[in-house]
């Protein structure tokens, strides 16, 4: 390798790696390190962004819709920036194949290493998406790619020391005992369903590109793959966020305690919890509000599931990223965890 080209992959490696550990630092990690000792003094976070401190969700209206979308995304906005700016520095920044040699497999070692690096990243599940499909357009596995946008949300230490905290230490037992399954096994999941050979010739692929050898032709490719990924996620991530704020009454029913451990409850509040959408950690207050109002363990135990892992925004966003089978497959699959995680809740007695 010419010595020019291995600098400026250094360069362009130093770079990614900066802006990964700083950006992520002042988002993620100083943030959540301050709101654990909240969360142990005061074994509370906030309030509960779906319904705030009333027992049912605001009518459909367009201000309920307004009013969700502004308060979930002043939650979120910095990690979306991050996202953004990650997906589009995967493409611009690293060269294909380092992608391709880490997470590109379709054996069991691409799906481990996608769950792994996850775990630091702590996004919530529409923030991990750009970054997903950075990992897709460079050659990730479906299954090294499932495993990081999942793991990212179920494997989230910071939100784990959260549930142990305000919710008890028996609920992070439960979420990561079902966790775990969830993103390795979907991962391994993915990768069964995308044979190799048809991932090839069907993939999201970018077409080839000579690697970039000053730091401003990175820069200008940088930007331009970053205004193209912002320009087709964002209008959508926007309208279905501000649908699902308006609809939210329809989703999640008046809570008390008739919403008891009944099976239609699990698998009803499963199923509106994968297709909502929340900021990081925002199923601790959430269920932790629910269950003051006297909803049952398994509801409970099904939403703290199913409301992090997977939205209906964030399957859109990755709509171009995988087969359709793939993300119905996923989504099914973890409505189905969250009903398990229901009914075990309900037979180990959970409060």
């Amino acid at each position: 390798m010419p010595a020019a080209l291995q600098t400026a992959r250094t360069m362009r490696l130093s770079v990614f790696l900066l802006l990964a550990v700083a950006g992520l630092f002042y988002v993620k990690w100083q943030p959540y390190y301050g709101r654990a000792f909240v969360a142990a003094s005061e074994h509370a976070i906030g309030h509960s962004i779906l319904m705030g401190e009333a027992a049912s969700a605001p009518a459909p209206s367009w201000n309920a819709a307004l009013d969700y979308a502004l308060a979930y995304g002043k939650a979120i906005w910095k990690a979306m920036v991050l996202g953004l700016l990650l997906g589009s520095g995967i493409q611009a920044l690293l060269p294909a194949h380092w992608i391709g040699r880490l997470l590109g497999g379709h054996g069991f070692g691409g799906v481990l290493a996608g769950g792994l690096l996850a775990v630091p990243g702590m996004m919530c599940t529409c923030c991990a998406a750009p970054v997903v499909v950075g990992l897709r357009r460079h050659r990730a596995s479906p299954g090294g790619a499932i495993a990081f946008w999942l793991g990212n949300t179920v494997l989230n230490p910071a939100t784990l020391v959260f549930t142990g905290f305000v919710l008890g230490w028996h609920w992070t037992l439960l979420r990561v005992l079902l966790g775990v399954p969830m993103v390795f096994g979907l991962g391994w999941l993915a990768n069964r369903m995308a044979a190799p050979g048809r991932e090839a010739a069907a993939g999201p692929w970018l077409p080839a590109e000579p690697e970039p050898r000053s730091l401003a032709e990175t820069g200008r490719r940088w930007m331009a793959i970053f205004g193209r990924m912002a320009a087709r996620l964002i209008p959508e991530y926007v309208v279905i966020v501000l649908l699902l704020g308006a609809l939210r009454a329809w989703m999640f029913p008046h809570i008390g305690p008739a919403i008891g451990d009944q099976w239609f409850w699990i698998a009803a509040l499963a199923l509106a919890g994968m297709l909502f959408v929340i900021p990081t950690a925002g199923e601790v207050p959430i269920v932790q509000a629910m269950l003051a109002l006297g909803l049952g363990s398994g509801p409970a135990a099904a939403l703290l599931l199913t409301l992090p892992p997977v939205s209906l925004p964030s399957l859109a966003m990755l709509a171009r990223a995988f087969p359709v089978r793939v993300l119905v497959a996923v989504a099914v699959a973890v409505v189905g965890f969250g009903v398990l995680g229901g009914v075990l809740a309900v037979w180990l007695q959970l409060r």
